[in-house]
């Protein structure tokens, strides 16, 4: 313990710095926890019991290879003005999907500044749905 203060005090700005260091990863980490998120399994829960409506934010490229079935395709460029399109679900829980979570993650924040209360981003996107095993179909909703 001796040798640890000696250290801290020849080498002040070493340990100034580790501190500050420290300090931005966690407020980092606690920033980064999304509240919202849910897991695809957890995901299935809320569309079969509370008809949750799954809008997959990727390119309609993408979204044609395979998404999750019912989905909405509303690319993330385009979201902005196809706000409209989703408002006869605004009382649903709302679940937006992407290939890896992050690009929904966004998407999701943009439809809550809309007034939209329930919007849930799917963790890990269809990426993390697929590694779960989990359905995914290329036929288009009518």
């Amino acid at each position: 313990m001796e040798q640890l203060i000696e250290f801290a005090g020849n080498h002040l700005m070493l340990v100034v710095a580790l501190l500050i260091v420290i300090a931005l990863l966690a407020q980092n980490f606690i920033a980064g926890i999304d509240k919202s998120a849910v897991d695809p399994h957890k995901a299935i829960e809320m569309i079969n019991r509370e008809e949750a409506v799954v809008v997959d934010v990727r390119p309609m490229n993408d979204f044609s290879e395979g998404h999750i079935i019912n989905s909405i395709n509303v690319p993330a460029n385009s979201l902005k003005n196809q706000i409209k399109t989703l408002e006869k679900h605004k009382d649903k829980p709302i679940i937006m999907a992407c290939r890896s979570g992050a690009q929904s993650s966004t998407a999701g924040k943009q439809l809550r500044k809309e007034g939209f209360e329930k919007v849930f981003n799917l963790q890990g996107g269809i990426l993390a749905w697929q590694n779960a095993n989990l359905p995914v179909t290329r036929k288009r909703k009518k």
